[in-house]
């Protein structure tokens, strides 16, 4: 088996000013992602993040205190965003344990209930890099939302974004028609992979609560100031070209009761623009492979 290529064998580099700009249906000039990640984090495993530090830096088995500041998000946390979503009419993706399925029923029942869109994310909270049988966990993923969902998730999210230089040509063996894992546009692009084109779209790092509030730890209205701030300035760009502008956020962090406002006001921002659209992660592939940039996805079986 050859070697797995590295990223720039993967997608060459492209400078934003040397492409033609990319239109949105409409007039539009803003796509507004919104991502909701989901969760399992295993009783049995050291916690994904910790918001509690264990005394004198143990690391506890079992950490009950951040399992259940987790599991505080799926019980209440999720239940404010569902509330939300629903009240703007807006369809999120949402980035899925495939065990959230299983350990949470209620929750993924709710969220296909109500139409959003369900997008890989590993088999349960862990590195990718630490899977032992990648391929399998990838299909065990897929199948999983399959049949829960009645069609096979078209994206995919690794969890914190891991990848393996591999990936890629597992997942879009897999079926897997676009990712998450790659930030470094503003736009789709097209990655190539041993098994057909597949597609990034640009989510993010700096607009995730993850990275803003448990590594940076800052207070709960920095997440607005960011975002609007961001979104005001692709906003500007977005008349001469299109622009994704995404957020990423957990039911466990920005669920929580002193951040929901802050998230609320940022929907409230966005809604008093003209030519702002909210898409899920399908739709904006499916706009992206109708477009000439990209026309290698139409190919694609």
């Amino acid at each position: 088996m050859p070697d797995p290529l590295l990223p720039c064998e993967r997608v060459a580099y492209s400078a934003i000013v040397d492409r033609p700009p990319l239109r949105l249906p409409g007039g539009a000039r803003l796509v507004f992602w919104a991502v909701v990640n989901l969760e399992v984090w295993d009783i049995a495993r050291p916690m994904a993040r910790q918001v509690l530090p264990a005394p004198a830096g143990a690391a506890p088995l079992p950490d009950v205190p951040n399992w259940s500041w987790h599991e505080y998000g799926m019980r209440v946390g999720v239940w404010r965003f569902f509330e939300l979503f629903s009240r703007l009419g807006v369809r999120p993706t949402l980035a899925i344990n495939a065990r959230v399925i299983e350990d949470y029923a209620r929750v993924a029942e709710e969220a296909r209930a109500l139409g959003w869109e369900f997008m890989g994310h590993a088999w349960d909270q862990g590195p990718i890099h630490a899977v032992t049988d990648q391929a399998a966990m990838i299909a065990r993923s897929v199948e999983t939302l399959a049949r829960f969902t009645g069609c096979p998730p078209l994206g995919w999210l690794g969890p914190g974004l891991t990848q393996t230089l591999a990936t890629p040509d597992l997942l879009s063996a897999a079926g897997v028609r676009y990712i998450g894992d790659w930030v470094h546009d503003d736009e789709p692009t097209i990655l190539r992979t041993t098994a057909g084109p597949l597609a990034t779209l640009p989510y993010t790092v700096e607009l995730n609560d993850i990275p803003m509030m448990l590594v940076q730890h800052h207070e709960s209205r920095y997440f607005l100031d960011r975002a609007t701030d961001q979104f005001d300035r692709l906003y500007a760009e977005g008349e001469h070209r299109a622009k994704v502008f995404t957020i990423a956020i957990h039911p466990y962090i920005s669920g929580q009761p002193h951040r929901m406002r802050h998230l609320e006001a940022l929907f409230a921002h966005a809604a008093r623009f003209e030519g702002v659209v909210h898409w899920t992660g399908a739709e904006i592939f499916e706009w992206f492979a109708g477009t000439e940039a990209g026309a290698a996805l139409r190919a694609a079986p």
